[in-house]
């Protein structure tokens, strides 16, 4: 049903469409034409109203906060209290059924899913939380926690084979949600119950040392607050600091590899006057790297025109921090275009890796934490 109604109700569209431009036929024909989509639409919404209806007629047994928490129990009772010899959802014809699933939010496709055990099947598939997916959680979930919970759904496998294998002192075997399901994914990290490597902008915000500045560390998501745990790793003796912190303080790790490491610098030959950068430093060798905000300035003997600079010629690039006052000992740092590695002292700190900024949106993101008085 779904095939064949797509494309006929594009076609519908886009033949009307030709028809006003070109006409060839009687106005009636037109008008014909657009009387049936629009009566194709009406039933659509229609049908969405309907279903949002039936579905706050279970808000009194979901009894859940403003984010998702999802109770087994609840669902179970909602499911078998189905009124017999009543029009269910699923009399609803496919198209607009699926229609209507793709419109429902994460909370009221959760919730709709408690209706019956087959509306449970479809309201959990990939397709439909993909996206849900997709808008919440994918600026601040990179690739190194996606591999963590591809380890967690590997070791849930394992246990539930074991558990079916005879489990211990004739325990009932466990049944989880599909581990590898996107719907479970959301869950586990709406929920707070699955943490992951992230990076913050302004550790510790009240230290004005870490100002224009991203450090690792694990988060997990508290959906009371809308805001993020945040542990940071222990810094030599020092315990490990924990903060909770807002959306805007949160990106996915730049680099895919862990804060010890120092990071191959593959911009270097790439870097212009003007450009922005992130460049590694850490107080010192015992410390995780953290990552600086940045710019590509100009050498001493250049006149600062854009006709006549050779700065990206020069095998010495200077790094500028406007964060600093002028005549700080972090405003600026010279680093080598062909042979930079880790340089620094125990007074300094250590700067490592170099990476390029190549998009507005990196960008801006340092742009709104700028701070308005020069750094010392």
């Amino acid at each position: 049903m779904i095939l064949l109604l797509k494309p006929f109700l594009l076609f519908l569209l886009f033949f009307i469409n030709r028809l006003t431009k070109k006409p060839f036929l009687p106005p009636w024909v037109t008008q014909l034409g657009l009387l049936v989509f629009l009566l194709c639409q009406e039933l659509i919404l229609h049908s969405l109203e309907w279903v949002k209806n039936c579905s706050i007629s279970i808000n009194q047994t979901l009894k859940s906060p403003a984010a998702i928490t999802f109770k087994r129990s609840c669902c179970s009772e909602a499911e078998n209290h189905d009124p017999p010899g009543n029009k269910t959802v699923l009399d609803l014809p496919e198209l607009a059924l699926e229609l209507i699933l793709a419109k429902l939010s994460p909370l009221e496709l959760y919730k709709m899913g408690c209706v019956s055990r087959a509306l449970r099947r479809r309201c959990r598939s990939d397709h439909l939380w993909e996206r849900h997916f997709r808008e919440k959680w994918s600026r601040v979930l990179g690739e190194a926690g996606r591999r963590k919970w591809e380890q967690r759904v590997a070791s849930r496998r394992e246990f539930s084979i074991g558990d079916e294998a005879g489990g211990k002192g004739g325990r009932k075997p466990w049944k989880p949600l599909p581990a590898n399901s996107i719907f479970s994914f959301y869950l586990e990290i709406e929920s707070g119950r699955f943490s992951f490597p992230a990076q913050i902008y302004n550790r510790e915000s009240v230290h004005g040392g870490f100002s224009l500045s991203c450090h690792d560390a694990e988060i997990s998501y508290n959906h009371y607050t809308n805001m993020f745990y945040v542990r940071y790793p222990p810094h030599g003796k020092r315990s490990p600091a924990i903060e909770e912190v807002p959306w805007d303080r949160i990106r996915a790790a730049s680099v895919d590899a862990s804060p010890h490491n120092l990071h191959i610098s593959d911009c270097l030959s790439d870097l212009h006057p003007g450009d922005h950068i992130e460049i590694q430093w850490r107080r010192n060798k015992e410390f995780p790297y953290g990552w600086w905000y940045g710019v590509v300035g100009h050498l001493e003997n250049c006149k600062r025109r854009e006709h006549n600079c050779l700065c990206h010629k020069n095998e010495t690039i200077m790094l500028e921090f406007n964060q600093y006052a002028p005549g700080s000992r972090w405003r600026g740092v010279r680093v080598d275009r062909k042979e930079h590695r880790e340089e620094g002292n125990e007074n300094d700190g250590f700067h490592g890796g170099i990476r390029k900024l190549r998009t507005k949106e990196e960008i801006s993101a340092w742009m709104q934490i700028w701070s308005s008085q020069a750094l010392e």
